[in-house]
């Protein structure tokens, strides 16, 4: 695998994040089996989601079928991370948390959901302070020179690759992914943005769950369905990297028991 081929070079170069290097993609998946397969799992008493199970096999979907998506651009290359970790969004009270899950494709999906859960759990408060301190800080800041601040840490943080004393933010450090589940929220499909600061190759976006008629084995019939989206950064990849990625989620969602 070269991260840094000829055409990289030159999507890194031509390509402005975001504005002009977002690409976007949907599919519609169906997760009947994997409806039953999480109703079984919550009869033996371990509660698990389809978040649980995007998450999870995203994480060894990378891992296994497209590691170029576990990449970031700094000082004009594309560089591999050294682990596959997943930032998945989280409703705390009436608004959006997140916490991240380190090297997630080494887990199984039982591991998981008790993981994520009890971090989940633990994290609530803190999770709410320090997004009110970060929020707080940047809007402390007079209007004139707020965003200058911004681009200049972003530029440090992203394009030099530095870390800036007492603010940390490294040109990794959202993780190799971001998911989120919008279907709680009740949109059945949607489309959200690559967070400037995050530096990601891609995020992912879960859409409300719904039963409809489908033609399976030319015959029609009603199926548990989802409409999965996912917005990717050019610059880093290409519409074949998503392609492969939705190919291969579809075969783990067919087979969720090997998860």
């Amino acid at each position: 695998m070269e991260l840094n081929n000829t055409w990289r070079k030159t999507a890194s170069t031509i390509y402005e994040k975001p504005k002009d290097s977002k690409m976007l993609g949907a599919v519609e998946l169906d997760i009947t089996h994997v409806e039953e397969f999480i109703a079984s799992k919550r009869k033996e008493g371990i509660k698990i989601t389809l978040t649980h199970i995007f998450a999870l096999a995203i994480g060894k979907a990378i891992k296994h079928e497209i590691p170029e998506l576990n990449c970031y651009l700094t000082r004009g290359k594309i560089r591999q991370r050294k682990t596959i970790d997943a930032m998945i969004s989280v409703l705390i009270g009436n608004q959006m948390g997140s916490v991240i899950v380190k090297e997630i494709d080494q887990y199984n999906i039982v591991d998981l959901a008790k993981h994520l859960d009890e971090k989940i759990a633990k994290a609530k408060a803190k999770l709410t302070d320090n997004n009110r301190k970060k929020k707080n800080l940047l809007a402390s800041i007079p209007w004139p020179f707020r965003k200058p601040l911004f681009n200049f840490i972003r530029w440090t943080s992203q394009d030099l690759g530095i870390v800036l004393p007492g603010i940390g933010i490294k040109p990794d450090a959202f993780g190799s992914f971001i998911l989120s589940n919008i279907g709680t929220l009740g949109l059945d499909v949607g489309f959200g943005s690559l967070l400037p600061p995050s530096n990601l190759a891609f995020v992912m976006f879960m859409g409300k769950s719904q039963k409809k008629p489908v033609v399976v084995n030319d015959e029609i019939v009603i199926r548990k369905m989802i409409s999965l989206t996912s917005v990717l950064d050019h610059r880093i990849v290409d519409g074949s990297h998503g392609g492969n990625l939705f190919r291969a989620l579809k075969n783990y969602l067919s087979n969720p028991e090997d998860l």
